[in-house]
């Protein structure tokens, strides 16, 4: 339970941090309208999954997460 409910933890830090960080890169390129929202969200889901990948391997490497 206790890793289902860190997995759950992670999925939303990760995918807050990919969602700001694709409105970062999407800002910066002056993106705008349904170009600027279409590389939002596939920046923003391609940061999010990596983050939690890579955090979820980090925490199950040392031993915090099952």
């Amino acid at each position: 339970m206790k890793s289902i409910a860190a997995s759950v933890i992670l999925i939303i830090i990760c995918g807050g941090g990919g969602g700001v960080a694709a409105w970062g890169l999407v800002s910066w390129l002056a993106l705008t309208g349904p170009v600027g929202a279409l590389v939002a969200a596939a920046a923003g889901m391609v940061i999010a999954v990596a983050a939690f990948a890579g955090t979820t391997t980090l925490l199950r490497g040392a031993g915090w997460m099952k």
